[in-house]
């Protein structure tokens, strides 16, 4: 099974949107999206230096655009990925970057999204010098209790060995000089402490534009950065990448899921290379490709033609699916063939090693048929129950 990922903020390198401009339609494509962000989006991915792509205002908007240009450099019809993308995900900012590719939102919404995004956030981090600092190795429990001792926030548990502090420069420059045993601390070229309460303003700011964007269902799995969890409804994607800017990043729990899905293939977009590292180390086995240059190209398409299958989502829009969020046991509730519900109805529960979920009719509808049996164990992703929405409901 190939999933398709996209990286966050701080993967970003002067000049690395250069090649792709040399592909057809990509120079119109992103001064489209610079018309919708208000930057200029060529400027800054060719010529501007590392401390302009830098700014968080500058960096996000940059991200998703290089991300989108390089996966429809892949699928020049958006409509080829479904039948060949297992599952997608994407770290931090990213997660916008796999929304508008799984057809949650549009392209142009993921780019206004993230210009107010990148602006609200930036603006949050103006209020207290804060920042992130990548801890490298060292027990991850000791790891995590010497970060809290310092009053600081796991903000990222991107899995492999690698966990990332956030919080204040004061409270960081502490912990640097106060390491955790047989680690080590590096700071990230990051302005602010992301995925932190100090982020709340921009929470706020984002929770006021979103009732206003065209949301659907993904076509394909959407891996939630929130718990790992494997979403089939395009309002509960959305809600996640709001609440996510000031809640940490669990890529550890992502990267669980895509094992237990049976991930066999991962194409990192542009600009790659941090996320298929992370893949290497936490999911040895698995074929990885890091679309960094339309040089890469060649080698994607060839993954993808080895790892490719359908995504266990059916777009039809006669009726809905509900999906197991993770790997576990289901518990069904008196839910019959022909009910009919109203949404939010609870259906079923999901229990695995490590967490509990209640599962909902986002929709609403009538009961078509139930895809499991009480007590059976379920993948992430796995359809459980089929309904026929109702207008009327």
């Amino acid at each position: 099974m190939l999933v398709l990922v996209a990286p966050g903020q701080g993967a970003q390198t002067p000049g690395f949107l250069a090649p792709w401009l040399d592909l057809d339609g990509v120079a119109d494509r992103l001064r489209w999206w610079s018309a919708v962000t208000g930057l200029d989006l060529i400027h800054y991915g060719t010529k501007a230096d590392a401390d302009e792509i830098r700014d968080t205002a500058v960096a996000q908007p940059l991200l998703v655009a290089s991300g989108l240009v390089a996966a429809l450099a892949l699928f020049p019809h958006p409509s080829d990925a479904y039948r060949v993308v297992g599952a997608a995900a994407g770290h931090s900012v990213g997660e916008l970057t796999a929304a508008a590719g799984t057809g949650v939102i549009t392209a142009e919404s993921a780019m206004t999204l993230v210009r107010e995004r990148g602006r609200a956030m930036a603006a949050a981090a103006a209020v207290t010098r804060t920042g992130m600092s990548a801890v490298l190795g060292g027990d991850s429990e000791q790891v995590l209790a010497k970060i809290a001792e310092h009053g600081l926030t796991p903000a990222n548990m991107n899995g492999a060995g690698q966990i990332v502090a956030a919080g204040t420069l004061e409270q960081l420059a502490a912990f640097a000089a106060d390491p955790p045993e047989k680690a080590r601390v590096r700071p990230l070229a990051v302005a602010g402490a992301f995925h932190t309460e100090h982020m709340a303003s921009a929470v706020k700011r984002l929770a006021e534009l979103v009732p206003g964007v065209t949301v659907r269902d993904p076509r394909t799995p959407f891996v939630s950065n929130s718990d790992g969890a494997v979403l089939h409804d395009g309002r509960d994607v959305v809600k996640r990448l709001i609440t996510q800017v000031s809640s940490p990043v669990r890529w550890d729990l992502c990267m669980e899921t895509m094992r237990d899905l049976g991930v066999t293939g991962i194409i990192e977009v542009a600009p790659a290379g941090t996320l298929t590292g992370l893949a290497k180390r936490a999911l040895p086995g698995v074929e990885t490709v890091a679309l960094k240059t339309p040089d890469d190209l060649e080698a994607a398409r060839k993954l993808v033609d080895k790892h490719g299958s359908p995504s266990t989502i059916d777009a039809s829009p006669t009726w809905r699916l509900v999906v197991a969020p993770f790997k576990g046991i289901i518990e069904l509730t008196d839910i019959r063939a022909g009910d009919a519900l109203v949404p939010g109805t609870r259906v079923a529960t999901v229990r695995s090693h490590r967490d509990e979920q209640t599962i909902t009719v986002p929709h609403g509808g009538t009961v078509v048929e139930w895809l499991v049996e009480d007590g059976d164990p379920v993948a992430p992703g796995m359809p459980l129950l089929r309904i026929h929405p109702q207008s009327s409901l």
